[in-house]
């Protein structure tokens, strides 16, 4: 969610205070190459970082039906749970979120009233901006019998009749409505005519092998951690409105006309947009329509998908074309020209990201433009018009991206945004120079997470990766663009592209549909890899570690030329130095990090007998050293 990323954008920003938050395992007496204390591995996550062979988790099937009423504002619902308790404990009770509380009156985030979290030129309020109104529960249900609930919050807790045994389910029986937003946490809400939906029905929480229940609240800051399953969603609206949603339409002929019906068969093999609905026809109920007014139901089923959205207006305009075997739909209002361009990004990023990482495993991704400013959900995303196209590019692939992390690859958002929003944000900093290449975007967006070091990693204010978002001052560095830096310097400087590439697509194979801590994705890194990484983690995700390389000199020491090296600060990285000689050519020379494993310095022989006339640490100027004034040494 939420990362707007222009190039002038990213010049001049500043850092609001935030707590430095050091590990005790930070301390530099210790070898930085230590262990790093991590969970025993046992049958259920295995030492390499996998799934072992007594995983489980639970699964969560939903029947929905549910009403959009447009002239009262409100959205209306009833849902049949069906849990699946496939771990190996007796559980008493069940955790279902109850996200648009976050609007009640007295919510956590209304009483906070937290400071609103700043992307870039984008001031983001994870409130309902003054609006009140909750969820009303019409009932709960086991069977036919009522049920004791205890509502805090964002969360409720079922207490079931009596405890659901391993192997057992339970359906529950939930009915529901809530009034509709304009300004729903910055994730959901409408503008108009328009709805964009997330986050609107009763959720089950995630019971695993690592928490139990992980309950923690919704008040901004953290998105959603849930199980996956299966939907069977039924949605009613105004007969006059267009439905884009998670999930396969299983009722095309009902709520689709015969020529839209023919042009989507024709964008399923086409690599250019197919207008489905024109800017002539869009608003025009009488030409987008089948025949008959009142209310329709669209039906939708999805499977292996965490969660359900979406996004409805009369007046949308949609374009779409194929990707393999998925559909690539974009739904945007007359007023959105520009939009018009963003079929071929979204579909290029769908093409780059499946061939690059995973293969795209669902039927369709869909597009909405509206007010949302950038939120994702399975094949849905909520996107904004976006005042460039650089933005329009980056902010369309960045929700799509999350169609991986955590769509597919389920983390806990709301305890880790750097494994989603951080992977997420690495992976489309190589899309954008892609797709922009040749221009002076394209050529400099990857280094921007390197330029934003500066400003953002400020000893005393800089936190962690590891916080949590609700305790996060700056998000937009510690959610993204550091854990985006972390990644590329991982890949670019420290394995190589090929042990990178191959370790990271092993993670990603290994946790589809599954969800990974940070512990599993530390260990299937070194196990596919081949190297150890706990130094890395340490100083990149547990503390906030400072690199300094330095050059101390260069001397003869017994008829010997060498370059004396130090490390002066707490972050430990490979060398990369370039030699001058009195003669020839320079040389650049790559020093593998074991270099440090006997201290901070080191004594670098020089071959050949040549005489070294200067020394470069980092030439390139790829790595965050804070100091590179002592990077320089000149004979």
């Amino acid at each position: 969610m939420f990362n707007r990323l222009t190039a002038m954008a990213f010049a001049g920003l500043a850092l609001a205070g935030a707590a430095n938050a050091q590990t005790p395992d930070s301390t530099t007496a210790a070898s930085p190459f230590r262990p790093l204390a991590l969970p025993a591995p046992n049958d259920l996550r295995t030492g390499a970082g996998r799934p072992g062979r007594a995983y489980w988790q639970q699964r969560v099937d939903y029947r929905i039906d549910a009403t959009l009423d447009p002239s009262r504002q409100e959205l209306r619902g009833r849902e049949t749970i069906h849990y699946v308790n496939r771990s190996p404990d007796a559980l008493p009770y069940i955790w279902i979120f109850l996200e648009q509380n976050i609007c009640a009156p007295g919510s956590v985030t209304t009483q906070l009233d937290q400071p609103p979290l700043v992307f870039l030129g984008s001031t983001f309020d994870f409130s309902c901006k003054g609006f009140e109104g909750g969820v009303t529960l019409e009932h709960v249900r086991v069977g036919l019998r009522p049920v004791a609930t205890t509502v805090v919050g964002t969360t409720m807790r079922v207490d079931l009749p009596r405890p659901l045994a391993p192997g057992r389910f339970v359906d529950l029986d939930i009915g529901w409505r809530f009034p509709v937003p304009e300004y729903g946490a910055g994730r959901m809400g409408r503008d108009g005519t328009l709805y964009t939906l997330g986050q609107w029905y009763p959720r089950v929480a995630v019971y695993d092998d690592v928490r139990g229940w992980n309950h923690e609240p919704y008040i901004g800051g953290g998105e959603f951690y849930l199980e996956y399953g299966r939907f069977d969603v039924a949605l009613t609206v105004p007969a006059e409105y267009v439905v884009g949603a998670t999930g396969v339409l299983m009722n095309p002929r009902e709520v689709l006309t015969p020529v839209q019906r023919a042009r989507l068969a024709q964008a399923r093999g086409s690599a250019t947009p197919v207008a489905i609905i024109s800017a002539d026809e869009a608003g025009h109920s009488e030409r987008t329509r089948p025949a008959g007014g009142g209310t329709r139901v669209w039906r939708f089923t999805a499977d292996s998908v965490r969660d359900f959205a979406f996004g409805t207006a009369p007046d949308f305009r949609w374009d779409a074309s194929g990707y393999r075997n998925a559909l690539v739909h974009t739904l945007y209002r007359p007023t959105a020209p520009e939009w018009e361009e963003a079929n071929r990004m979204v579909r290029d990023a769908l093409e780059y990201f499946s061939e690059q990482w995973y293969r795209y495993p669902y039927p369709h991704i869909t597009s909405i433009e509206g007010p949302v400013e950038g939120m994702e959900y399975p094949m849905i995303t909520f996107d904004p018009r976006a005042p460039s196209r650089e933005e329009r590019q980056w902010v369309l692939a960045h929700e799509l991206g999350h169609q991986w992390m955590p769509m597919i690859v389920g983390s806990n958002e709301r305890l880790y945004p750097w494994m989603d929003e951080g992977f997420n944000t690495f992976i489309d900093l190589a899309n954008a120079a892609r797709y922009f290449a040749g221009t002076a975007y394209g050529d400099s967006i990857g280094v921007h997470p390197l330029h934003l070091n500066e400003d953002h990693a400020i000893p005393g204010r800089e936190q962690p990766l590891i916080s949590r978002p609700v305790e996060s001052r700056d998000l937009f560095w510690t959610g993204y663009q550091k854990p985006a830096l972390m990644l590329q310097t991982l890949r670019h400087e420290v394995l190589g592209r090929d042990r990178f590439d191959h370790a990271f697509r092993a993670y990603l194979r290994a946790w589809a549909y599954k969800h990974p801590t940070p512990a599993d994705f530390f260990r299937i890194m070194r196990d596919a890899s081949g190297m150890d990484l706990d130094f890395f983690w340490r100083d990149w995700v547990y503390t906030t570690a400072r690199l300094d390389q330095a050059v101390d000199s260069v001397a003869t020491v017994e008829n010997e030329q060498k370059v004396f090296l130090s490390n002066r600060a707490t972050m430990t990285l490979p060398v990369e130095m370039e030699l001058t000689y009195a003669e020839g050519a320079p040389e650049r020379v790559r020093l593998p990090v074991e270099m440090w494993n006997l201290g901070p310095r080191f004594a670098y022989r020089v071959r050949g007998g040549r005489r070294v006339t200067g020394v470069v640490v980092d030439p390139r100027g790829v790595l965050p050293d804070v100091d590179r004034g002592n990077n320089r040494v000149t004979r």
